[in-house]
């Protein structure tokens, strides 16, 4: 492909060299033409770079099983396009093509990945720009867990984790920049892609966040100073709501409200469900953690998109 700015080799305009009218004008339309064509595929190129979500587009969720290849890569220390702080701490994650990515609707959720060597369980952390439909990316240490390394690309099939056992509540990490003008929150451990985020300032009512594709949820206008509640909705319907987040920016903020199931205690015994409470407004000197006001479950994703 022709770089941007670089005229193709074949747009040359024809020269008064004795070629009939008619011939230099089919000339001319094919070089507009071309050019028209060479246009839309960088705009395409250049959307998809630029994260645009392609039309029909979700994150692997339910029971379906998804058959590829998966490649590997090492994010480093980064957090990927999920502008997580950094990689999870087992650095088992994967990158995913634009469809699946789906303008980080993925992010925080996990696939079980089975190859020729096995299974592994890994988070969604990245998008991979050159993957498809079919392909993903996993990081180096996933790749080991289920093919050689020597193999480079391994065939796979891969499927959502519903419900994933996680350690902890939801996580909260306001973004760089955020204030009472401005809300931006970041949403973590929620283990379900999230479906909404909602939030609400004291003696506001609920506002609806809208999605964004470094993986924060937004609030023009901002819903002032805080403490804040925020209510997180699942594809699957769950919902919790978490209270006494505070304005506070690139600080992970750790919550007891949980939309997937939580790890097994130490004694093997299954944790106690949690009731509703609301928590006081946290002091200049202390904090309230967030705590659990709603936890609600449905069996199926919803407004999965038909293709």
């Amino acid at each position: 492909m022709t770089a941007p700015g670089t005229a193709p080799d074949n747009d040359i305009p024809a020269g008064d060299d004795g070629t009939p009218r008619s011939s230099r004008r089919v000339r001319h339309w094919l070089a507009g033409a071309g050019v028209t064509a060479l246009a839309a595929v960088l705009g395409i190129t250049l959307a998809v770079r630029g994260g645009a979500t392609p039309a029909c587009a979700a994150p692997p969720t339910g029971n379906a099983v998804h058959k590829g290849t998966a490649s590997f890569y090492d994010a480093g220390r980064s957090g990927g396009n999920c502008s997580f702080p950094g990689p999870p701490a087992d650095r088992l994650y994967v990158a995913l093509g634009a469809s699946q990515y789906s303008g980080s609707a993925a992010c925080g959720s996990y696939l079980e990945v089975s190859g020729p060597k096995g299974k592994v369980r890994v988070m969604v952390m990245d998008q991979c720009g050159g993957c498809g439909p079919s392909k993903i990316d996993l990081s180096t240490e996933a790749f080991t867990r289920i093919a050689d390394r020597s193999q480079g690309i391994a065939p796979v099939t891969y499927r959502a984790v519903v419900n994933p056992p996680l350690d902890g509540g939801l996580t909260f990490r306001m973004k760089g920049g955020a204030s009472k003008y401005w809300f931006a929150v970041q949403v973590g451990n929620h283990g379900n892609p999230l479906r909404s985020v909602e939030a609400k300032g004291p003696g506001g009512g609920f506002r609806k966040a809208a999605r964004q594709s470094d993986n924060h949820w937004t609030i023009e206008g901002g819903i002032g100073p805080g403490p804040y509640s925020i209510r997180v909705t699942d594809v699957y319907g769950h919902q919790a709501t978490a209270t006494g987040i505070r304005m506070v920016t690139k600080q992970v903020q750790r919550s007891t409200a949980t939309l997937a199931s939580a790890s097994p205690t130490p004694s093997g015994s299954p944790s106690t469900p949690l009731s509703p409470t609301i928590a006081p407004a946290p002091t200049s000197t202390e904090s309230a953690a967030p705590t659990v006001e709603a936890l609600a479950g449905a069996a199926a994703p919803l407004d999965r998109p038909r293709c």
